[in-house]
């Protein structure tokens, strides 16, 4: 039986033991506002607690996986209730996918940019299109990554690595990302066909083992997942005072080049 929940920023549908949760903004390269952040974890909550659901396809709508924060977001969070009620959000969706007992894949096709990145790289599996482009580019609003990239990336790739990759902030290929570890598989063709095989094959396993595998690996690394993500938290709430922000956010606006003056 297909079950469909659709709102205006997240669409659910459930067949088959099978979960695809889309972001649903193209317009905006399913840039992340509270609404659709709410939508996210609200939905994911609720899948976590159906038993007919083995495995969670997470994908965005139209051109893009998410372009990663909405800016009009980070504009309007001007005071400091407004600004951590958001980072909470963030903290709920990244510490409910990350935890879920269920299997989750990313699939990525276009942008998976900063928060948008972050979100695929809390999911068990990433597949990524050939022409996709992933980034973890806070640094170019003078920004430091959120939800949970520093706890993923020291993961996948050791600090040293981490560290430099956060500092360059730049656009990476898909083949340059796979390279690097922090993708599982690029789609030699058709995106949905290589998902569809991704599927077939975890459910032909005792997914339930798998599951409890999971379980217990994030059970162990949830109390340093949350340190990471409370530090973010308070991290960007003072990076958001710097004139490098300010700078980085104008210069976005009226797209051009920063200029950055390390204050």
């Amino acid at each position: 039986m297909a079950i469909e929940c659709n709102t205006e920023t997240v669409k659910v549908s459930i067949k088959n033991r099978v979960a695809v949760v889309e972001m649903n903004r193209p317009e905006s390269l399913n840039a992340l506002d509270e609404e659709m952040i709410r939508g996210l974890a609200a939905n994911l909550k609720q899948i976590s607690t159906d038993e007919n659901v083995d495995i969670v396809v997470l994908k965005g709508s139209g051109r893009a996986f998410s372009s990663g924060g909405d800016i009009k977001t980070m504009l309007s969070s001007t005071n400091e209730s407004d600004f951590y009620t958001v980072m909470d959000c963030i903290s709920d969706l990244v510490i409910t996918l990350y935890t879920m007992p269920k299997l989750t894949i990313s699939s990525v096709t276009g942008a998976a940019a900063g928060l948008g990145f972050s979100l695929a790289l809390a999911t068990d599996y990433i597949l990524a299109d050939k022409s996709s482009k992933l980034a973890m580019n806070f640094i170019g609003i003078g920004l430091i990554p959120d939800g949970g990239s520093h706890f993923f990336l020291e993961r996948k790739l050791g600090e040293d690595k981490a560290k430099h990759l956060i500092w360059e902030g730049k656009a990476m290929p898909a083949e340059e990302a796979f390279q690097n570890g922090l993708i599982h598989e690029i789609a030699v063709g058709n995106i949905e066909e290589a998902l569809n095989a991704k599927i077939e094959n975890w459910l032909s396993k005792p997914v339930s083992a798998m599951i409890k595998t999971k379980k217990i690996l994030a059970e162990k690394n949830r109390p340093q997942l949350l340190k990471m993500l409370e530090l973010e938290k308070h991290g960007q709430y003072k990076m958001r005072s710097t004139e490098d922000h300010q700078e980085g956010i104008k210069a976005f606006i009226e797209k051009r080049k920063p200029v950055f003056k390390g204050k």
